[in-house]
């Protein structure tokens, strides 16, 4: 039997609303999977985002890629995301001190706090840029899918540390395994294909089963795989029964 708790009752054990909030939408629509839809071209984020939402609890955005932002692209991503529950995840990856990370999560061209669920950041700043970004619901980079990453040990050791200390911004990691005891913490993995390998960038992809029934992580992201695929949607479909297959065979 394993001590896994089921997301439903994790959401039941953390007071992040946000995280709550994500617990249940996985467990309503029986999806841990994330799409990263790293496109330049805002027409056909919208248009997949559309398409893949009824398979995802949470769609990553890169939105200083897009060539032809409007200032109505979040409200329209918005109602997307209402129309088929699901979070947006803006993958902006904040690392500078506190004062200038709030400007740009509130401020500037793309205004991510109106429109985005879902930020990340990395600690090398140190605990300022939590204060920064005192309000957004915020995910910490504690380790990375990349080859020759400098995220790990002593250093992912301590961005666990800094999370648990701010359970009321932090509501999880970027990370390749569960990383927290603190059933409240949500753990985001990307790298992660159908088949083992790398890409000639360096980006190292694992299996689902490794991540979510072996490293006990919660959400899988998943990006060329599906996006690149002959048909995203059917694509999407089988990421997302694996994921949840997976995560199930696990918490027995």
């Amino acid at each position: 039997m394993s001590d896994r708790l089921s997301y439903l009752k994790r959401s039941s054990l953390t007071l992040h609303p946000m995280a709550q909030r994500l617990f249940k939408i996985m467990e309503d629509k029986r999806t841990n999977l994330s799409v990263a839809l790293d496109v330049t071209n805002q027409n056909q984020l919208l248009e997949m985002a559309d398409d893949l939402g009824p398979e995802i609890c949470v769609l990553k955005t890169h939105v200083d890629i897009l060539e032809d932002f409007t200032p109505s692209f979040g409200e329209h991503l918005r109602k997307i995301a209402e129309k088929h529950r699901f979070l947006i995840f803006e993958d902006r990856k904040f690392a500078d001190i506190g004062q200038t990370v709030s400007l740009q999560y509130r401020k500037g061209i793309y205004r991510i706090a109106d429109w985005a669920d879902i930020v990340n950041a990395h600690a090398i700043p140190g605990p300022g840029i939590i204060e920064g970004l005192k309000g957004a619901n915020l995910l910490l980079l504690a380790e990375m899918s990349s080859s020759g990453t400098l995220a790990k040990g002593t250093y992912t050791r301590n961005v666990v540390a800094m999370a648990e200390a701010h359970p009321e911004t932090v509501m999880g990691f970027i990370s390749l395994r569960k990383l927290s005891e603190q059933p409240g913490m949500i753990h985001f993995t990307p790298g992660v294909k159908l088949q083992p390998g790398k890409d000639a960038l360096g980006q190292r992809y694992r299996t689902i089963d490794e991540i979510v029934g072996k490293n006990l992580s919660d959400v899988i992201i998943v990006g060329r795989d599906i996006t690149h695929a002959p048909n995203p949607k059917e694509q999407a479909i089988v990421y997302r029964e694996k994921a949840w297959e997976a995560y199930e065979k696990a918490a027995r």
